[in-house]
């Protein structure tokens, strides 16, 4: 098991997915690797109200600042379509800066609140990673839980495709559960699997309602890789301290919602070897249905089946 460090940097910032992307780093199963990466908005110093210019890093690939600004793809060796990655988030710092945007451009939400139109505002906050706080310039503090908004891998398709809706095989989920010490298991659909992560978050509520958490850098991710061949999925999972979560999208939110709970019941055929309906009548008493985030054009959807709720 070896341990390797990426660094935000021309070789490794890209802002799409793609299978044809070169891997930066091959690692083996249960290798480390420890990123540093920008805000979502390729930012090299604090955020700007909407609008102003400030200092971005500038890839050489224009095309590639269209997206998330992600450090990738890592190839695991032996992740083969059809496979399950399984990524162990041992711990997660942000940087010390960072910011929260409502307003001023259309999109569902915004329109629906008629605040499209009118000029936004921008929170700008100062991290403290060791108190785990965040303040503001009005005043508010709240407490710090980061977790990386885009942790993903390309589909089987050819070209580039853009960081911002969420897949099948992850991407630009946004769930607030994927804090440090929890462990994301993703659906491989090529050869190396060529995970790539960026859209550091300092906090967020299930909906991400203003389409922004707390954007932030991250000075370090530490994430452990490891392939699980026994585990067939077909959208994602994860493993929390408090239970297990099935993600899915979908443009519609109520679909979303019967997708992840579709894949629910799927993972308590498996832990308690019950039939569908048997699973379906316990899911209506111990699952809860969350509203991940309503702002990528694609829904997310979580459901979370808390450990011990059935014995």
């Amino acid at each position: 098991m070896a341990t390797y460090h990426i660094e935000p940097e021309q070789r490794t910032l890209h802002g799409k997915f793609s299978r044809e992307l070169p891997p930066v780093l091959t690692i083996d199963s249960r290798d480390t690797v420890i990123f540093r990466t920008l805000d979502a908005g390729w930012g090299l110093e604090p955020a700007t109200p909407i609008g102003a210019e400030r200092r971005k890093f500038e890839p050489l690939d224009r095309e590639m600042a269209k997206g998330h600004a992600l450090c990738g793809p890592v190839e695991i060796r032996g992740a083969k379509p059809g496979m399950t990655l399984a990524i162990d988030i041992v711990d997660i710092r942000p940087g010390s800066y960072g910011a929260t945007y409502a307003g001023g451009w259309s999109n569902d939400i915004n329109d629906r609140l008629g605040i499209s139109n009118q000029k936004g505002i921008m929170l700008a906050w100062t991290l403290d990673a060791d108190a785990m706080t965040a303040t503001d310039q009005l005043g508010h503090t709240v407490d710090l839980r980061p977790f990386m908004g885009v942790m993903g891998l390309p589909p089987d398709e050819p070209g580039l495709h853009p960081t911002a809706p969420p897949r099948f095989c992850g991407g630009n989920i946004d769930c607030k559960e994927l804090v440090a010490g929890t462990t994301l298991y993703l659906p491989s659909a090529v050869p190396g699997a060529l995970f790539s992560v960026g859209d550091g978050h300092g906090r967020q509520g299930d909906g991400e309602s203003s389409t922004t958490a707390i954007e932030c850098p991250m000075e370090r991710v530490e994430l452990t890789f490891h392939l699980d061949r026994d585990m067939r999925i077909n959208t994602p999972r994860a493993r929390t301290s408090e239970g297990w979560l099935t993600l899915a999208f979908h443009r519609d939110l109520n679909e979303a919602a019967a997708l992840a709970l579709e894949a629910m019941l799927d993972l308590m055929r498996e832990q308690y070897e019950v039939a569908r309906l048997e699973a379906l009548a316990l899911a209506s008493l111990v699952v809860d249905l969350r509203v991940t985030q309503m702002v990528n054009g694609v829904k997310g959807v979580h459901a979370v089946l808390p450990h011990g709720a059935v014995r």
